[in-house]
């Protein structure tokens, strides 16, 4: 498949997530009663406005198809915004990876990418006009003066001593911001809309800040920047969005939303918020995400242990597993948190019908088939992948020397063991049968080798005699395989709720079984030349990514999950 292919085949699945939002659903349900009325002429035009400070995670790839599925399913558009009001903390890095990301899970904006900070002129002469109106003034309260003028849910906040200064000084002063003639700190720009309204959003709220730092877009143009509430409406406004999907923290903020555009007599979009993705057993915060970079538990934003995008594709995860999970979990008004299991059985779905069978064997057990000819070496016929007929067929080799997985063999078996153990005989997968007749050990007593004899009649795996085993195993010759590093990867986190239990860091809960490496794996020889993000099923172990580390003398995949389905098992539990 070539890439075009592959983006193809990706954008058609992400545009099938137009099904999820065909489905009904309260945003359709305002969108169905504003085409009735007549509110947007008919059109839907919605839009994803990330901050560059930090990657994409897991709850920005809902929001994404959710966009991109309710533009879809109307014909309409959906456009690219970057929300680029503070410099301290954006990178043009975070913007390309953005980009990427997006890119990867099919999103298309076509030519409709843009930036806030193409709009500060005009979110300069609106404030402006805000305060030529008598709605906006300069106060110099410290930032510490304006959270305890503002009260509490309880008590009305206080006017500032600076609300009341002349339309003349206000303008004056503003301007004198903008040149840069104040310190950080020293002054902002707010509304004037209430302090005693029981929204605390609608107390006086910042507009501007000073910030005496470089932006990534227009360098040192400006040193007062606005704040998300005051340019997020206005960017709507100007790109002519209908709908504004933002998650549920900003339903307090909708009042203010409306009063800016309202106070500006300007195109008036609507605000609808919806519930936010939430995860056990990881963070979403993109402040704790940071942390876990900055401080080095994490290998970085691409770790395939973080809920970022980038980590999940390294990880294994695909475009369509995202959107299939993103489509169970469906668009609500109310915060829940989704279980982990869920999303690892989206992509357990996904990859069982796309990725093709191999064998590798993660901890090596040494097996010499005794009564096998010495120096011989045969092919056998082995299935690329039982859910595609079109997969075909592969060689693996088969020789005297084996390795299998220690958790195959049992000295002592215990009740219900039934692979290989003393005298016991068992299936090699497309192989035959065979049985162990002796244990070598080493000074320590340590299991090194199994002297086993072959069934040179039961190539394919069935016996002639009608003789019946009760376990197939998986295995590779050993003077064919080639070595592998294999990382395991479990929970991030070794609770449910990092976070919060009163009084403990979300650190003290990092799961420290959380990456396994196991540097002396072998796999199959048709896995010698590899490349960064294939993906793959090891048989009977789990599903496997190609990681960007390997190299042609080093092979490195990561576990992108086992094949138990513990999805299944919760939804079992649930229904007995």
């Amino acid at each position: 498949m070539t890439s075009k292919d592959t983006e193809t085949t990706r954008r058609e699945a992400v545009n099938g997530a137009a099904d999820e939002a065909s489905r009904s659903n309260f945003i359709r349900d305002i969108i169905d009663e504003h085409n009735r009325t007549g509110r947007f002429g008919g059109r839907v035009h919605t839009r994803f406005p990330p901050e560059p400070n930090g990657y994409l995670h897991i709850g920005h790839a809902k929001a994404i198809l959710l966009n991109m599925s309710i533009a879809e399913a109307y014909g309409g558009k959906m456009n690219l915004r970057f929300d680029d009001t503070n410099p301290v903390k954006e990178e043009q890095e975070y913007v390309d990876g953005i980009i990427h990301d997006m890119r990867w899970l099919g999103a298309d904006w076509e030519d409709r990418l843009f930036f806030a900070s193409d709009y500060f002129d005009q979110l300069y002469a609106w404030a402006v006009q805000l305060i030529k109106d008598g709605k906006a003034y300069v106060d110099h309260l410290s930032g510490d003066e304006i959270r305890e003028y503002r009260g509490t849910l309880t008590e009305p906040g206080k006017d500032s001593p600076y609300r009341n200064r002349s339309v003349e000084e206000n303008l004056k002063l503003f301007e004198q911001m903008r040149n840069g003639e104040f310190k950080e700190g020293e002054c902002v720009l707010r509304a004037k809309i209430d302090m005693a309204s029981p929204n605390l959003n609608l107390r006086d709220p910042v507009m501007y800040r000073i910030r005496f730092a470089t932006h990534h877009r227009t360098g040192d143009k400006w040193c007062i920047y606005p704040m998300y509430d005051w340019a997020h409406g206005q960017s709507d406004s100007i790109e002519g969005i209908t709908h504004s999907l933002c998650s549920l923290e900003y339903e307090d903020h909708r009042p203010l939303y409306d009063w800016y555009l309202d106070q500006l007599g300007i195109y008036h979009p609507q605000q609808i918020e919806f519930a936010r993705l939430n995860l056990n057993h990881t963070v979403m915060s993109k402040r704790k995400l940071i942390k876990l970079v900055q401080e080095g538990h994490v290998r970085g934003w691409d770790d395939p242990r973080m809920p970022t995008i980038t980590g999940m594709r390294r990880r294994g995860y695909t475009p369509e597993a995202i959107r299939l999970f993103c489509d169970m979990i469906g668009v609500a008004k109310s915060n829940s948190t989704v279980d982990i299991a869920m999303l690892e059985y989206c992509v357990r779905q996904d990859l069982n019908k796309r990725a093709p069978r191999r064998m590798g064997v993660l901890r090596p057990l040494k097996v010499v088939l005794t009564n096998y000819p010495e120096g011989q070496t045969e092919q056998l016929n082995a299935i690329n992948n039982p859910e595609d007929p079109d997969a075909g067929t592969r060689t693996v080799p088969f020789s005297r020397t084996l390795y299998i997985e220690q958790d195959d063999f049992m000295e002592n078996p215990a009740p219900k063991y039934y692979r290989l153990a003393p005298g016991r005989e068992v299936r090699l997968r497309y192989g035959y049968f065979i049985k162990c007749e002796d244990v070598v050990k080493d000074a320590q007593g340590n299991i090194v080798e199994l002297r086993c004899t072959y069934d040179p009649a039961t190539r394919g795996g069935e016996a002639p005699d009608g003789r019946k085993v009760k376990a197939t195993i998986h295995w590779v010759s050993a003077g064919h395989a080639k070595a592998a590093e294999v990382r395991l990867y479990d929970h991030l986190f070794s609770v449910p709720n990092p976070g919060e239990d009163e009084g403990v860091d979300f650190i003290e809960q990092l799961n420290p079984n959380s990456m396994q490496i196991i540097t002396n794996a072998f796999v199959e020889p048709s896995l010698a030349e590899v490349k960064p993000g294939e993906r793959f099923q090891f048989e009977r172990v789990g599903y496997f990514c190609v990681d960007p580390d390997t190299t042609p003398e080093k092979r490195v995949f990561n576990r992108t999950v086992g094949l138990k389905d513990e999805w299944a098992k919760i939804q079992k539990q649930q229904g007995a």
